[in-house]
């Protein structure tokens, strides 16, 4: 059997019925994959609650990329500044550090 897609306007949610092949594979439908923008090799989190399975496209951090709460509090007090139009030019700060 073919996967079936149908697009419900109301939420507008995508619904698509698959088969589970011979190794419980689930192909996820193409209007699927490109709504999500997935690409493959991207990683999935399955859990099942109530008798049906949920499916999270999930990023995988590496440890060393997350930041300290320090340095959380500076990246937002940038962003804050970014915000209020509160920056430099690279040239002025690039010319403050060969002093």
């Amino acid at each position: 059997m073919p996967n079936r897609t149908v697009q419900m306007e109301r939420r507008r949610k995508v619904a698509a019925i698959s088969r589970i092949g011979q190794r419980r594979q689930v192909v996820i439908p193409k209007v699927i994959f490109e709504a999500l923008r997935l690409q493959e090799g991207d990683f999935m989190e399955v859990t099942t609650d109530a008798g049906r399975v949920f499916m999270k496209p999930k990023k995988l951090v590496d440890a060393d990329d997350v930041l300290t709460k320090e340095e959380a509090r500076k990246v937002r007090k940038g962003e804050a500044q970014l915000k209020r139009g509160q920056y430099r030019r690279w040239r002025a700060v690039k010319h403050g550090l060969d002093r």
